[in-house]
């Protein structure tokens, strides 16, 4: 495989991936257009723009590894519908950005910059106050990783925590010893507001004219977060004005800040965006993102997924045989279904399947399903978004274990008044297997070229169906067979499984047997080969 690391990262990261004995590619940025086209892997920090056109021409590319926490430099609609995935490595620098922020935090509440400046001016300013932290209130927008360090320490500085994050449970707060409340509250108590939640629609400009007149009067603001969080013109006004007494930020709207009405104030301190640049966090990140990839890449593994949900290794080791069992019956009743066009899929969950994550399974099904009928193929990444905008509805539902087999997987395609459903399973040995069709029990692998005949149940049908393909020079791998009832007449079913190529006009001469009523070629790829595009 060819990884492209456009921007650098740890010595370390680089080594992990070097490793694979895959080719490492650190081209300049000029050379990115070129180096990516035939790229499977891109590594990129802050710098790198991943746009939509730079994607367009990622022809191969699976997987996009942000070394850090922001993805705001990668498109990630584009991504999704190219069926690229997208991680980071949220927490890798969740310290050293805690650091800086108690760094900016102490800065601003005993002058330290103002009184760096005088000195180097010649000036002896010891008339300067400043404001000690122990007893004041830190109002945290965001608890997670970083803010959650931030509240630690705090403490230890003996100061008043609170937190607004609606996506923290009361439990967990208390165990940082921190009071959850309103976003309002938050500004209306605190002594000093410090940033710490990701950028959306709903947080962009969060601190606006109206959130800083609703902030005490000679409050503080810190943010080491993302710059859009913030309206700029509104937060220099409240500098200038003396409501906010000072401020501290880290990263910009724009960076450069070539325009920011904040620059030049001297009640602000600002840095350029290396709250989480330390050594140790740089180390961490590359190597955390160096091992994402490669894992991704080799095993499927998913970590710290961005546009899907993420597994752990224990999750995936168990989830894996299902999603291959969820491709192959996609796959299945894409190629034996009656119509090649689908209005509704509908997919039910027993046991294992249901409790692991049929999120992903459903995915894994419409892989199936999607890749038989379309030429542009899909992904875990872009399975249910191709899906959305080609107006299929699926419908997903679970039910009890049943039977002697307790973990399955049921999946049906619908067309007006036409369905085919079939059920499948994981057998002992990790194999796939087919359990029932439409109803009727029929054991059978899930692999191969496989032959599935309907036909009345009279005497010597199975016998035509093997002299038939006898005479064709087809051998016959495995032959299963199913019935409705035992009604002389009454459907009957078979799958069998056959060697080497078989040409699709073997379907024709099976076709013209009496009493056969439907004969189609099902072909499914091999274990090996398919475990290979599920991950």
């Amino acid at each position: 495989m060819k990884i492209v690391v456009a921007d650098k990262i740890s010595e370390r990261g680089i080594e992990l991936l070097r490793e694979t004995g895959w080719e490492i590619v650190l081209p300049t940025a000029a050379a990115l257009a070129s180096e990516i086209v035939n790229a499977d892997g891109l590594i990129v920090r802050s710098a790198t723009k991943v746009t939509s056109a730079l994607l367009d021409r990622a022809e191969k590319l699976r997987v996009v590894g942000r070394a850090g926490v922001g993805v705001d430099n990668v498109d990630m609609d584009a991504a999704t519908h190219r069926g690229v995935l997208v991680m980071n490595t949220p927490g890798g620098n969740a310290v050293s950005v805690a650091e800086h922020t108690f760094a900016l935090l102490l800065a601003l509440a005993r002058g330290v910059a103002q009184s760096n400046a005088a000195i180097h001016a010649g000036r002896w300013e010891k008339t300067s106050s400043g404001m000690e932290l122990r007893g004041k209130t830190l109002g945290l927008v965001g608890l997670g990783r970083v803010g959650s360090e931030v509240a630690r320490r705090a403490r230890a500085l003996e100061m008043k925590v609170l937190a607004y994050d609606p996506y923290v449970t009361p439990a967990a707060a208390r165990e940082l010893d921190v009071e959850l409340i309103s976003f309002e509250d938050l500004l209306k108590r605190s002594d000093v507001v410090s940033l710490h939640t990701a950028l959306s629609a709903t947080t962009e400009k969060i601190i606006n004219a109206a959130a800083l007149a609703q902030m005490k009067k000679g409050a503080r603001l810190i943010n080491c977060a993302r710059g859009e969080l913030i309206d700029e013109a509104a937060l220099a006004e409240a500098l200038r004005s003396g409501h906010l007494s000072g401020a501290a930020v880290d990263t910009f709207a724009q960076e450069p800040p070539k325009d920011s009405p904040l620059i030049g104030l001297p009640n602000l301190i600002a840095t350029p965006h290396i709250a989480g640049s330390t050594a140790e966090a740089q180390e961490e990140v590359g190597t955390l993102i160096a091992l994402q990839v490669r894992d991704y890449l080799t095993e499927g593994l998913i970590r710290n997924a961005v546009n899907m949900p993420a597994l752990s290794a224990e999750q995936y080791r168990r989830l894996r045989p299902y999603l291959e069992l969820g491709e192959r019956l996609g796959a299945f009743v894409a190629q034996a279904a009656t119509s090649a066009s689908f209005s509704r899929i509908r997919i039910r969950y027993a046991g294992e399947p249901a409790e692991l994550g049929s999120h992903v399974i459903r995915s894994a099904v419409l892989i199936g399903i999607l890749n038989s009928v379309l030429d542009e193929k899909v992904n875990l990444v872009n399975a249910s978004q191709a899906a959305a905008a080609r107006g299929l509805i699926v419908e997903e539902t679970t039910r009890r274990r049943e039977r002697g087999f307790p973990n399955t997987l049921e999946v049906a395609v619908e067309n007006g008044g036409h369905a085919l459903t079939v059920e499948g399973t994981v057998a002992q040995d990790g194999s796939p297997r087919i359990l029932l069709l439409d109803g009727i029990e029929l054991e059978a692998p899930l692999e191969g070229t496989l032959l599935l005949t309907r036909n009345r149940d009279v005497p010597g049908v199975i016998g035509k169906i093997g002299t038939a393909l006898g005479n064709l020079g087809v051998n016959i791998a495995t032959f299963a067979l199913g019935r409705r009832q035992p009604v002389h007449g009454a459907e009957a079913v078979a799958l069998v499984r056959l060697d080497g190529v078989v040409d699709s006009s073997v379907v024709q001469t099976i076709r013209a047997i009496p009493s056969i009523t439907e004969a189609k070629l099902v072909r499914l790829a091999e274990a090996a080969k398919l475990n290979s595009q599920t991950a």
